[in-house]
């Protein structure tokens, strides 16, 4: 069965004005869209065309680099789709409820975690993510280049933002700094966060 884009979970212009329309048109509607269609292309008429997303990426992972383009664009289907899910109008600030309570306990403080956040989504040379996982019960951040995800390193993925240039740079141009900032003062869904806390 072929993978679909799927749709943004709040209007394009939903996020504005820290994520404009405009770059979702390009970053969900181009991008991430490219990726749904290598995917197909890749799996098309194979064994893997009637597996999960989840079963690709980590069939994908164990046989690198021979199987690096099937990673990269399954796993690029995944962390976009976990992105947008991340983001809501009127998200972002200090976050209540179970995965506030999380943060305190194994951070110290919301704005430790935000300054650790920060600095992983900063440090993170050339293209990639900035994640906050769950990794043996406890919360962790860390970053990964280009496509690579927590799933296939043994965590399970809680929040992520894209710092991959074009996720920004209709926004923002190179202030990556400025976006990260943004994106934890104004988008983050700490509901979707906690759900995926479980």
């Amino acid at each position: 069965m072929a993978f679909e884009l799927p749709q943004l979970p709040y209007d394009k212009s939903a996020l504005e004005p820290h994520i404009s329309a405009r770059t979702l048109e390009f970053h969900h509607g181009k991008h991430h869209n490219t990726y749904v269609v290598n995917l197909n292309g890749l799996i098309k008429d194979t064994d893997l065309a009637t597996k999960s997303l989840d079963e690709i990426i980590m069939i994908a992972a164990k046989d690198l680099p021979a199987k690096q383009g099937l990673f990269n664009n399954s796993a690029q289907v995944w962390n976009h789709t976990f992105f947008w899910n991340c983001m809501k109008k009127g998200g972002g600030g200090k976050p209540s409820g179970k995965i506030g309570a999380k943060i305190e306990a194994d951070f110290g403080s919301y704005e430790k975690f935000a300054e650790e956040f920060k600095n992983a989504a900063l440090t993170q040379f050339g293209s990639g993510w900035a994640w906050l996982v769950l990794d043996g019960g406890k919360l962790k951040i860390t970053k990964t280049a280009n496509a690579d995800l927590p799933m296939a390193h043994g965590q399970t993925a809680l929040l992520t933002v894209d710092v991959w240039e074009h996720a920004y740079y209709i926004d923002f141009q190179n202030r990556r700094a400025d976006f990260v900032q943004a994106f934890l003062d104004h988008l983050v869904d700490w509901s979707f966060v906690e759900k995926n806390l479980g």
